[in-house]
């Protein structure tokens, strides 16, 4: 029963996302994604919308508001926010080292997650449409990957930390 509704409501989310992204600022991929997944996750609580037409017009609306909303709250730093104009040579050093090791650790991820974090880690401050447009994924794919990312990147740093302790 829920493949032959998704299959009978593929064509309209790809309809109204494509209607409805322009104005969202965002994908349509993007947003039929975000309605996939809440459409997934209501079929696991509550069992299927009773007017399942409906229901997919009005949480595509819901979602196209919703980013709306996030896009608006969205801006780019005017200035470096980590500025280290009043460090010392010492604090400098150290703060380079640090840089060197946490990109070292990136390049040793797996799969496309160093490419992921090197792009959030840019200088040029890219916002998650250019980096999902370099990397070639939907932007509402970038929060989880980076999650997933960024838990591998802590799990690596706390496995080197712990060696490094351990000799003494």
């Amino acid at each position: 029963m829920t493949h032959d509704l998704l299959t009978t409501l593929r064509p309209l989310l790809a309809a109204e996302a494509s209607a409805e992204a322009p104005a969202a600022g965002t994908e349509p991929g993007d947003l039929e994604q975000a309605v996939w997944l809440r459409l997934l996750e209501r079929l696991d609580a509550d069992g299927p919308p009773h007017d399942p037409e409906r229901w997919l017009r009005r949480a595509v609306r819901s979602e196209a508001r919703r980013t709306r909303r996030t896009t608006k709250l969205e801006r780019p730093y005017d200035s470096e926010p980590a500025d280290d104009g009043d460090r010392g040579p010492e604090q400098l050093a150290l703060a380079a080292a640090r840089r060197r090791a946490l990109r070292d650790a990136v390049r040793r991820l797996p799969g496309r997650c160093p490419t992921l974090l090197e792009a959030l880690l840019s200088p040029k401050d890219l916002t998650y449409r250019e980096i999902a447009g370099e990397l070639g994924i939907s932007q509402g794919s970038l929060g989880p990957e980076r999650s997933r990312c960024l838990g591998c990147l802590r799990r690596l740093l706390a496995a080197e930390v712990a060696a490094r302790e351990a000799r003494g």
